[in-house]
């Protein structure tokens, strides 16, 4: 079976529901756990397709480099909402969502402020709503995307762990609007890691659904510079991959772990889940007793937002910056880390980083130090 699609590497348009579920389901898988729950990026993706939109994406070499490009993304806590928060929202007024796309209104508030217009946007990331929105939102607006994103193919926590952040661009000018039309424009900050924090403080009114955000404000020549490609088209590969071996009944975990290089890191049934919403994240821990040959060994991941360490039989394991991808052990669905439940059967396959994050200054924001963790990085390829 060829696992590699003819259109891998190119241009896209997605033609149907079908290409547009097997898009989000491979940025969900990408997402490592993280990137904005799924279901919110198929529903923006259905609306545009609905509106008889076009959506796709632009191969790099496609696009002008006197071309403004912004970076549009959802910041926020992923954690499901609680009665506490609903009942907070209602004390604040904050029950009638009145911004459709998010995004959008980020980017026309950053024309405002730049007094240019924007014709491409870049993903910040690959995950299950913080890509589909990002595309759904050039498929409104009538510009352009770009197959490719600023966290080297996977979903982060942090803007800072960015591959523009590494090469010393500032986020500053940073617009944010939420769905409830709360605007804000931060013109200064120190550095990026302040202007990331004042971000987090605006989106934790969000409430868990994401406050639209749009940063790194540069020409396309500098982003060509910094954005890591086709990984847009990587995303619609593998989620097409694991939807046909599927349907031909075969092994779906399989096929997306030789897709993307990877391992099978554990197989088994989850057993507890501890989580917690805090800062504008949302943080946890889930335990894995393991199945078949992995029985009798225990698993651990830990994550902010995305999965960052895991640990077998207590022993650091595989880490950030490279990928630990949450499957369901018999569809291969790709699972959120909101949407994990504890007694569910799960695989969890390990890919390489991209280089950058292995480099010092990559290990720097994303390796397990950044995350208070004592443990060396060691790349996945010598934990297995």
């Amino acid at each position: 079976m060829d696992i590699i699609p003819e259109d891998y590497h190119s241009t896209k348009t997605l033609k149907n529901k079908e290409e547009i579920e097997d898009f989000v389901r491979g940025c969900t898988f990408f997402g490592t756990g993280g990137g904005g729950c799924p279901e919110d990026g198929l529903k923006q993706l259905m609306r545009v397709y609905e509106e008889g939109c076009e959506i796709g994406w632009y191969d790099v070499s496609e696009l002008p480099d006197d071309a403004m490009t912004v970076c549009a993304y959802g910041m926020g806590s992923i954690a499901p909402q609680t009665t506490e928060n609903i009942e907070e929202m209602k004390s604040l007024g904050l029950m009638k969502e009145t911004i459709k796309y998010k995004l959008a209104a980020a980017i026309k508030e950053m024309e405002k402020h730049t007094g240019k217009k924007i014709e491409i946007i870049v993903p910040l990331e690959i995950g299950g709503a913080n890509t589909p929105d990002p595309v759904a939102t050039a498929a409104h607006m009538g510009i352009k995307v770009v197959d490719g994103d600023y966290s080297g193919g996977r979903a982060i926590p942090e803007i800072t762990q960015t591959t523009p952040h590494i090469h010393g661009e500032s986020m500053i000018p940073l617009s944010s609007v939420d769905q409830w039309g709360n605007t804000c424009i931060i013109k200064k900050a120190v550095n990026n890691q302040v202007a990331e924090k004042i971000g987090k403080l605006i989106s934790i009114l969000a409430y868990g659904k994401l406050a639209g955000n749009a940063t790194y404000f540069l020409k396309a020549g500098v982003m060509k510079k910094l954005v890591v490609p086709s990984t847009l088209s990587r995303a619609f590969a593998v989620g097409k991959l694991i939807r046909t071996t599927r349907e031909a009944d075969g092994d779906p975990v399989e096929t997306a772990r030789k897709f993307v290089s990877g391992w099978l890191l554990f197989k088994g049934k989850v057993t507890k889940k501890e989580t917690e919403d805090k800062e504008g994240y949302y943080w946890g821990t889930n335990t894995i007793e393991g199945v078949d040959k992995f029985e009798g060994h225990t698993f651990k991941i830990w994550f902010k937002n995305e999965n960052h360490i895991s640990w077998f039989d207590d022993k650091p394991f595989a880490t950030s910056p490279d990928l630990i991808c949450v499957v369901n052990s018999q569809s291969g669905e790709p699972i959120a880390n909101p949407s994990i439940k504890v007694g569910e059967n799960i695989a969890i396959l390990g890919v390489s980083a991209n280089e950058i994050f292995r480099s010092k200054v990559g290990l720097e924001v994303l390796g397990p130090r950044h995350f208070g963790f004592d443990i060396d990085y060691i790349p996945i390829e010598k934990r297995v």
